[in-house]
């Protein structure tokens, strides 16, 4: 146990070296790093919200909001469905509470208006033995010819996962366009976001980019028709964002929406020097846009952001570039957040704000202060205790515990983990446990020197008999961290990110290195007694 061949002693003594010229850059400024040659690692720990402060918000997911648009979609939906050939009459088709109710004029046409509404109940997934998954909506034919499709609970609650797995997806494109480091988009119950995002100057911004639903449509404008008079089915009436609000009878189907969006970027209009936003559609989009521009020249149509008119420009000439302007009285940062929205793509539900927390940096240099202290007086006492007790193995241990807590920051840094103040709490631990292989070897090879060996078979044997025990007490820690870490969310996660690199790196320093210096001083020293 205690033989190295060179290889091996080079291997150990570079990684060693490596995790301290990874680590390095952690003990100085991001400004005094940036000066350094290129060839010198400069990446450093990030932070976590409660260390270098920032914004905090949870979000819930607005369920009747999402319920009421879905059950309009779907009454557009039932329209289209009645109107194909042969066509079926029916009458009184609207919302009623959580789902959409009609009558059918013919009880003879009852089977083909099954037949038709069956595709609309939209299957979500499979279910876990393969067979056919839940429906978004029940559906009920009355043999009076009274017709529902309503929202069944199973099925809401599925789409609400999916709109959380989706939302999560889109604030996670929104927020890395902010610049924001390493930001925590993480799913809290069934249908909130929790949000945190370290280091963000600015959290009012954050949450205007992050709430917005940002729902982008292109809609014809009904000239013929008065927002306060009768209109025609199909059309609805949506509000400018202009001051007093202008109101416009649209066409509820729209033209295009985001997901035809192929680019978005904040300029500049080259006649008037306003801030625009300029988009560019997909191919699929430039075809169906070129398509209506040509049938509708002279006709306003309207753009469209979370129901609010943003602007409703004629259409003077086709539009066959698959390209174009908004404009909307921006300033040079809405242009610029309004863009980074259309490229992040839309939420597919609109989401709340249930709590919202700002912290300062103040309070985290507190904490990392806090950190500090703790961490120095934990290595401190427990490198006396074991100088106290093992004498000058103890040293040797003691030099294993701070190149464990080098390698610690060294793992963290190179994988970007984030540093937070319950990860600091799994840093101090380690540091109280990771003498605990030491405390086994030693013991063991007491022990054994007890029993009359030698000096130097006792270091060996001592080696080789504890490291089944170092082995098992630290893969059942390891365990229990990533169970922690598994199951967890927030600051048990970041506990358990530390502590499950600190269990790695202890069963390297602990033994590896530990077992190389050892073997270094009984070559060097040759000793023919052991003082424990």
């Amino acid at each position: 146990m205690l033989h190295f061949t060179r290889w091996k002693m080079i291997s150990i003594l570079t990684v060693v070296i490596v995790g301290f010229l990874i680590a390095l850059p952690n003990l100085f400024s991001k400004e005094t790093v940036e000066s350094w040659p290129s060839w010198v690692p400069k990446r450093q720990l990030v932070l976590g919200l409660d260390l270098q402060g920032g914004a905090y918000l949870l979000y819930q997911v607005d369920k009747q909001d999402y319920v009421q648009k879905r059950l309009r979609t779907l009454v557009g939906d039932i329209r289209k469905a009645m109107l194909d050939e042969p066509r079926i009459g029916y009458s009184g088709l609207g919302v009623q509470g959580q789902g959409v109710q009609f009558r059918v004029r013919d009880l003879s046409q009852l089977p083909e208006v099954r037949k038709r509404l069956e595709p609309l109940q939209n299957p979500l997934g499979t279910s876990a033995l393969g067979g056919p998954g839940v429906n978004e909506f029940n559906l009920d034919v009355g043999s009076d010819g009274v017709v529902r499709m309503s929202y069944s609970e199973a099925g809401l609650d599925q789409r609400v996962r999916q709109i959380v797995d989706q939302s999560i997806e889109v604030i996670g494109r929104r927020i890395d366009q902010l610049g924001t480091v390493e930001p925590s988009i993480q799913r809290q119950g069934s249908d909130r976001i929790l949000v945190e995002a370290p280091g963000l100057g600015d959290p009012e911004r954050l949450k205007s980019l992050v709430g917005q639903t940002a729902q982008l449509t292109f809609h014809l404008v009904d000239t013929g028709a008065s927002p306060e008079g009768a209109r025609k089915p199909g059309t609805v009436v949506l509000n400018s964002t202009d001051t007093p609000p202008v109101p416009y009878v649209l066409e509820e189907a729209p033209l295009l929406t985001g997901e035809d969006l192929a680019d978005a970027q904040a300029t500049f209009d080259s006649r008037t020097n306003e801030p625009v936003v300029s988009f560019r559609l997909s191919s699929t989009g430039a075809r169906i846009f070129g398509e209506v521009t040509q049938k509708n020249v002279n006709r306003p149509f309207a753009i469209v952001l979370d129901d609010k008119v943003i602007s409703a420009p004629v259409i003077r000439e086709p539009i066959l570039g698959g390209s174009g302007q908004i404009s909307g009285n921006f300033s040079i940062q809405s242009a610029n957040d309004l863009a980074i929205l259309l490229r992040a793509g839309s939420l597919p539900a609109k989401l709340t704000i249930v709590e919202e927390r700002n912290i300062g940096p103040g309070l985290g240099a507190d904490s990392i202060a806090a950190g500090k202290l703790a961490s120095i007086i934990a290595t401190v006492a427990v490198c006396a205790f074991m100088v106290l007790t093992y004498g000058f193995l103890g040293w040797i241990a003691n030099i294993a515990v701070i190149v464990n807590i080098v390698l610690i920051f060294a793992v963290m840094t190179l994988l970007g983990a984030t540093l937070s103040l319950p990860g600091i709490a799994g840093v101090i631990i380690t540091v109280g446990t990771a003498v605990d292989a030491n405390v086994l070897i030693y013991e063991r090879i007491r022990e054994e020197f007890k029993a009359g060996r030698s000096a130097i078979a006792s270091i060996d044997a001592g080696f080789q008999k504890a490291l089944g025990t170092i082995l098992d007490a630290n893969v059942t820690t390891l365990i229990a961290a990533l169970v922690l870490f598994y199951l967890g969310s927030g600051p048990i996660r970041g506990f358990a990110v530390t502590h499950a690199i600190g269990v790695a790196t202890t069963i390297f320093t602990a033994f590896t290195f530990t077992r190389l210096m050892v073997a270094l001083w009984v070559r060097w020293q040759r000793p023919t007694k052991i003082t424990l």
